[in-house]
């Protein structure tokens, strides 16, 4: 994977990021990283994995390499985190410096998709299955990071 910075992609958009190869998903919160990952096809997004991240520390990167080197993503969709007015604030900020690191560190594109009430969604479904959140935080990140790519993915169709 590329590392070097003369090769580093910038910012990009859903719709400019590799046509052909699995796009990966992520949701990055305080605590803990939603991973998913789509089909090569890029029509189905499933969850992958949950990352740990400690309070102050960057990226675990270092957790996310297995990812990366077994699926072999051609670009990353990266939850932009809005206000609910669609303002960016200094989280949004600190998910766009988390792009700016994956872009330089992995030589993949980044696009963002904003993420507004993505983790809400999959509370009110796990609910309305009779199901519970409580305990499962790192499975409703995973499908946080699931539901934000899907809807990438279905809005590069459209």
């Amino acid at each position: 994977m590329a590392t070097g910075h003369d090769d580093a992609p910038r910012e990009t958009s859903v719709q400019a990021l590799p046509a052909g190869g699995p796009l990966l998903g992520l949701d990055v919160g305080t605590r803990r990283i939603g991973v998913a990952l789509s089909d090569p096809d890029q029509r189905v997004a499933h969850p992958v994995t949950t990352l740990t991240r400690r309070t102050g520390r960057r990226f675990p990167l270092v957790q996310l390499r297995p990812v990366l080197d077994t699926d072999r993503p051609v670009g990353i969709v990266l939850g932009l985190p809005l206000t609910p007015a669609g303002d960016e604030d200094a989280w949004t900020a600190e998910v766009r410096a988390v792009g700016a690191l994956l872009a330089d560190k992995t030589g993949l594109p980044v696009a963002y998709w904003d993420e507004r009430m993505t983790t809400a969604r999959v509370h009110d479904a796990v609910r309305d299955l009779g199901g519970r959140t409580r305990g499962r935080e790192g499975e409703v990140d995973r499908l946080a990071a699931t539901t934000l790519l899907q809807h990438a993915l279905d809005a590069r169709r459209s």
